[in-house]
């Protein structure tokens, strides 16, 4: 069965089984924006629980906050929000659809990896135990041929970003009759203040972590913590995202769970190795694996 028609059937289980309904779906629904069901929401709180847990009771020296979903605007404009948290848009005139410029070359670009990998395959049957890829892909014609047309696509699509000569064909019209690359924020704004004269532009917060650094002088100084400590928390995000096609992998409002361990300088990688050797315990504790 293809990829796509098993993703099909796992939307419409979700969907029958009380997972995830589509938002506002009696009027027409809302694009990439999804209501949890009776099960749906017991199994996400069941996990936010087993995390926030797993973080905040088995360590002394993690703690939890809840901030607020508006900040002031000029915190996104310092974290570099404001500026650079873009996606790359460029639409079709022939078709009217617009698309993710990054997505279009991608996914380019990997239907030349594609027959690179079935060449692979091939001579891996071919030559069973004594297959030697490495020295396959760098010797072999057709894999080479293939690699010097990714690289050169690649440097050329990269510089079209910045241009206007995008050479992809639309996937629906078959032209490449395209407006040029324009860069699109990712974050929803709003206005605050009870006069439309006064009102202040804000964000919704794209991201957690923002709530959690801004706060850490209040948290280390309330709570006496000392360095190293984390502090974790769990919330709502959104991202204005144009091609969201992704069910809930891909939505335009969600929930993170996060936690930031401040170290001090110079000993991050000794504690990220001491973070994953827990996380692998908890795993194996609950069977899961590695």
């Amino acid at each position: 069965m293809a990829q796509e028609d098993v993703f099909k059937k796992l939307v419409s289980h979700c969907k029958e089984y009380g997972f995830v309904f589509p938002s506002s779906e009696i009027y027409d629904g809302l694009g990439a924006v999804y209501d949890y069901g009776q099960y749906g929401v017991e199994l996400k709180n069941n996990i936010k629980k087993y995390w926030w847990d797993s973080m905040t009771l088995l360590h002394e020296n993690v703690v939890g906050i809840d901030s607020a979903i508006f900040m002031h605007p000029t915190i996104w404009k310092a974290s570099g929000h404001v500026d650079a948290f873009n996606d790359p848009l460029i639409d079709n005139k022939d078709s009217k659809k617009r698309y993710r410029a990054d997505v279009l070359i991608e996914d380019h670009l990997g239907k030349i990896e594609e027959k690179m990998n079935k060449e692979v395959a091939k001579a891996a049957k071919k030559f069973g135990d004594a297959f030697d890829e490495a020295k396959f892909r760098e010797t072999n014609p057709r894999v080479l041929e293939h690699q010097a047309k990714w690289n050169e696509i690649h440097e050329r699509y990269s510089k079209a970003m910045n241009e206007s000569n995008f050479e992809i064909v639309c996937p629906i019209s078959g032209t490449r009759n395209w407006t040029e690359v324009r860069q699109f924020n990712l974050m929803f704004s709003t206005d605050m203040g009870s006069t439309a004269d006064g009102a202040t532009k804000i964000y919704l917060r794209p991201e957690t972590a923002q709530g959690i650094f801004v706060n850490f002088l209040n948290v280390q100084k309330t709570g006496r913590m000392k360095i190293p400590f984390g502090i974790a928390q769990i919330g709502k995000a959104f991202r204005n995202e144009i091609v969201a096609r992704q069910f809930i992998f891909r939505m335009r409002e969600f929930e993170q769970m996060e936690m930031q361990f401040f170290v001090r300088p110079g000993e991050e990688i000794e504690w990220f190795k001491k973070w994953k050797s827990t996380r692998l315990k908890w795993h194996q504790a609950l069977g899961l694996g590695d």
